[in-house]
């Protein structure tokens, strides 16, 4: 295992992949959030059926941010799309996918989202909600002491669902580099989001034990009475609640929240108790919207031996994507598609 620990490494969450039905517009949007053109490449409708398992020819373009290895965007373009995706539905179900990003300006990404409303735009978001993340037991005397926390908000458009966070009396300073430059003065993608049912959390053995990721923040409940927040985003009703579990770049801390790195991977995990509709085949590779992470590694063929020896399902060959880099795909034991990308 030490010797298989020096050959392979993996990261944070490398791309967010969204499909998206022509990338002019889906260029324009992420420009504000200070992304810009980078790579492009195309596969044929054989090669797509291989990695991806849509039978549909492919053109896809990265979208870099400032210097980041992780975050990126993979704009992805299908001749035939297979479905228009999860669209502005609830966080609450099985198959979401969302984004997160830190921002310095909250309140203007609100003004757009209820110009974009008034407008008849299709679109679902909250007020920035406070909330304390760190430190949670801490008494501040208001007026009195510094105010420390964040205020958080969510952003549902057809072909994106994003998180947007603003720190306040705090910096972290590996988990979100802001481009200043952006309209909306806004980071990289910082934590990337799942939902599970599952209250014997073996299926999270997955992440840690076969990917390698870091588990932190382990079992952290949320409920409808505990959090403002929690309720809007999730669509909680009385007596409901999540538990979530964090998965880092291993380079990562458990025990100094200082210095964590962004690329995290946010699993919510609700109660299976709950009557929690699945939209799985909504949020994968052919689907519109958010449809698939990445994860950028060294050694890929170990991490593909590993991951056919472990309980995923439909474990591609290693091929050449679209932009010529060996990468293989596979279903996680929680029911999510996901797709490694080696490390040159």
């Amino acid at each position: 295992m030490v010797q298989e620990q020096q050959t392979t490494k993996i990261a944070g969450i490398y791309e967010v992949c969204i499909g998206v039905p022509e990338p002019i517009s889906a260029i324009q949007y992420w420009e504000i959030f200070g992304y810009r053109i980078g790579q492009i490449g195309e596969l044929t409708a054989d090669v797509a059926k291989q990695l991806y398992g849509v039978n549909s020819s492919l053109r896809s373009i990265r979208l870099y941010h400032q210097d980041a290895d992780h975050g990126l965007i993979r704009l992805m373009v299908w001749q035939n799309p297979t479905n228009q995706g999860l669209g502005t539905a609830s966080m609450k179900i099985k198959g979401n996918r969302w984004a997160t990003a830190l921002t310095s300006d909250a309140l203007t990404i609100l003004n757009h989202a209820e110009q974009a409303k008034a407008a008849g735009s299709d679109i679902r978001y909250t007020n920035p909600y406070w909330e304390i993340i760190y430190n949670k037991e801490r008494k501040s005397r208001p007026f009195i002491d510094p105010a420390v926390g964040v205020r958080e908000m969510l952003l549902l458009q057809p072909l994106s669902r994003q998180v947007f966070f603003q720190r306040f009396g705090y910096t972290m300073p590996h988990y979100g580099q802001i481009n200043q430059n952006a309209a909306f003065k806004t980071s990289q993608f910082t934590h990337m989001g799942l939902i599970v049912q599952d209250d014997s959390k073996e299926i999270l053995n997955f992440y840690e034990d076969v990917l390698g990721l870091l588990r932190v923040r382990d079992d952290v409940e949320t409920s409808y009475e505990s959090s403002l927040a929690g309720r809007d985003l999730f669509d909680l009703n009385p007596g409901e609640k999540f538990i979530v579990t964090a998965f880092d770049d291993p380079r990562s801390s458990v025990y100094d929240f200082m210095n964590a790195r962004s690329g995290r991977l946010y699993i919510v995990r609700f109660p299976e108790t709950i009557n929690l509709e699945s939209r799985f085949e909504a949020a994968q590779p052919g689907s519109l919207g958010m449809s698939l992470y990445t994860y950028r590694v060294q050694g890929i063929e170990t991490y593909c031996d590993r991951i056919q020896n472990s309980s995923a399902q439909n474990v591609t060959n290693i091929v050449s994507n679209e932009f010529g880099e060996m990468s293989f795909s596979f279903l996680s034991p929680d029911g999510y598609f996901w797709n490694l990308v080696e490390n040159c």
